[in-house]
């Protein structure tokens, strides 16, 4: 029933591999605790009591209340799977909640140290230093994922319309407008990329000096080191520049439902969470505004 399950949530519900890894490998972890402590391969048939001591179990591992809700998330899917193929009666964790968790606080990059790193990115000629710079430029002015960025191909680049098709969670499309200086450094990458003596990968835009799909870890060194440079933050990944894209947008006026087409969200609250990096700018517009302001 787990390999059903995993194959619904690829096939069915459009679900990235990756995702579907995660979800597996909840389900073995817990499958294997089930085995270890009431030594018993049936999952299918476990008790609230049961899960609850699993639960019990991860939280005097020391494993984090966002992890252990992410993992009972997993459980309580295949659970709803079951239901939904008449395979069980009761859902186990049909009355559980979830673990309380502080919420987590994105420190944005600054226009500023976005500025310098990019000015540090000296006109480059050969192929890795186009392709690194192309990467950094491509987050900041679009905003896309890391999964988003390793998966566009060659024929989602629109240079003549200056658009760029993306393949957002369960493969949903949006296409982003391209910035003169993306789509000026993109085609001098392009000019390179297929002068490599050797191409395997045919398809994707971002390839390795060997020619294949260039890979998320590569991605994300990257992007560590050319911001490693210019920041002293601790966090310093693909998914901060997402987060200073979305934050300096609405820090420059942007419309709060344009920001979130651009990020690919499907519902407005998870936009909204930006709308907390720019209280301080919202604060020094309205300072400056108001009629009973001091300037």
């Amino acid at each position: 029933m787990i390999k059903a399950f995993t194959e619904y949530l690829l096939h069915e519900k459009n679900y990235s591999p990756l995702t579907v890894k995660a979800y597996q490998a909840d389900l073995e972890e817990f499958s294997k605790f089930i085995l270890d402590e009431y030594n018993s391969n049936a999952i299918n048939d476990v008790n609230y009591a049961q899960v609850r001591s699993w639960i019990v179990n991860l939280v005097e591992a020391g494993i984090s209340n966002r992890t252990i809700n992410r993992k009972t998330s997993s459980l309580n899917s295949y659970y709803k799977f079951l239901l939904k193929t008449d395979s069980i009666n009761i859902n186990p964790l049909s009355k559980h909640k979830a673990l309380k968790t502080s919420k987590k606080i994105q420190i944005p990059f600054s226009e500023n140290e976005v500025k310098e790193v990019i000015l540090d990115l000296e006109p480059e000629t050969d192929f890795k230093g186009l392709r690194n710079r192309l990467i950094v430029e491509l987050f900041y002015a679009t905003g896309i994922r890391r999964i988003e960025l390793v998966q566009i191909k060659l024929s989602h680049l629109e240079l003549s319309n200056k658009t760029l098709k993306v393949l957002g969670k369960r493969n949903k499309e949006r296409f982003i407008p391209l910035i003169d200086s993306v789509v000026d450094t993109a085609k001098q990458y392009l000019d390179v990329r297929n002068g490599l003596e050797t191409i395997v990968d045919k398809e994707h835009l971002f390839l390795t000096k060997k020619g294949l799909k260039i890979y998320e870890n590569l991605v994300y060194r990257i992007i560590n080191d050319y911001f490693s440079k210019a920041s002293s933050k601790v966090k310093r990944s693909p998914h901060i520049i997402r987060h200073s894209f979305a934050t300096h947008l609405l820090n420059q006026g942007a419309n709060l439902n344009a920001v979130k087409e651009l990020l690919g969200h499907t519902s407005l609250a998870a936009t909204q969470v930006y709308t907390h990096n720019s209280i301080a700018e919202l604060k020094k517009v309205y300072s400056n505004a108001h009629p009973r302001s001091k300037k």
